[in-house]
């Protein structure tokens, strides 16, 4: 006797049966910083074209690297060392100042731009929330910027200690001289860590101008700073005081000597110098953190109302 069909179980699956696809809740949040990374073409392009500048600038000076490198080696050990680091050091600097200018421009430009050239209509008709929209464009400079920084630093680091010490030999030098001064593993551990605390203490700035990207009508840039200037110029006028200033001060500068303790010649080559008990104990940085937490609140709030300008 068979079995009539409308008795088979309906959902029963079986060997063959697909197994329903899996969607992490950090899906869409992956997809969306992918979306900005394609929509931003000038978050990896700018740090890779300093790169290739610094490279070429390098590459034009070892004409005389083994005539300089010569005149270094009759210097005293503390000088070698500051000369034979400085390209290197001035490589990072170029590659993590852009990279910064980059955050800044993009923060500005994030929320304000899908309302300006009406975007924002499309991309809040899929199914991505807004708080992953505003998180995803917050890891650009908190997360994103900083990783490819690092990894970019270092690419052009290596290469410039293969060119160098290519050249020295050449010349009847020893490239480690480069080496036992540069201490390229310290180094690199100095660089990411250098990298985590910026991105910490920077939080509130970046989260500041994300608030401000999703409320400006017009020039975000003027909004976001001239009510700091305002409330600094008010503050000097009416108490004579500069705490307000100060505390611009310390928001942008000062998390480098809290993560740090430089020698007293101002040089940081040592592991021992990483001071991050010191940073994550400072109620600046929590401080900090919770500003920008509430930033990013008022940036969702902003563009869950946002219409185009």
């Amino acid at each position: 006797m068979n079995t009539p069909v409308d008795a088979m179980p309906e959902s029963a699956p079986g060997p063959l049966t697909p197994a329903p696809p899996v969607n992490p809740a950090v899906r869409p949040l992956y997809w969306s910083v992918r979306r900005e990374l394609w929509e931003n073409r000038s978050i990896p392009i700018a740090p890779l074209a300093v790169a290739a500048i610094t490279l070429f600038g390098y590459a034009i000076s070892l004409i005389s690297l083994p005539e300089r490198r010569r005149a270094v080696l009759l210097l005293d050990a503390a000088q070698q060392k500051a000369a034979i680091q400085q390209p290197y050091d001035l490589a990072a600097m170029m590659i993590l100042s852009i990279a910064v200018i980059v955050g800044v421009f993009y923060c500005l430009d994030a929320l304000y731009g899908e309302r300006r050239d009406r975007s924002i209509l499309f991309w809040k008709s899929l199914p991505v929330s807004d708080l992953t929209t505003v998180l995803s464009k917050a890891a650009i400079p908190l997360v994103v910027l900083p990783l490819l920084s690092f990894a970019i630093i270092v690419t052009t680091q290596i290469i410039m200690f293969l060119l160098g010490g290519a050249v020295l030999l050449m010349n009847d030098l020893s490239a480690a001289t480069t080496w036992m001064h540069l201490k390229f593993f310290q180094q690199t551990v100095i660089l990411l860590y250098g990298l985590i605390t910026l991105a910490l203490w920077h939080a509130p700035v970046y989260g500041w101008l994300l608030l401000v990207s999703g409320w400006a009508r017009r020039a975000p840039f003027l909004w976001a700073v001239l009510p700091l200037v305002g409330v600094s110029f008010l503050e000097q006028m009416a108490l004579n005081s500069s705490h307000f200033a100060a505390l611009l001060h310390s928001r942008l500068s000062g998390g480098i000597g809290k993560a740090f303790d430089f020698d007293a010649q101002g040089h940081l080559d040592s592991l021992a110098q990483l001071t991050p008990g010191n940073f994550f104990s400072a109620p600046g940085l929590w401080f900090g953190l919770a500003y920008a937490a509430a930033f990013l609140a008022a940036a969702v709030w902003l563009r869950r109302d946002g219409e185009p300008i």
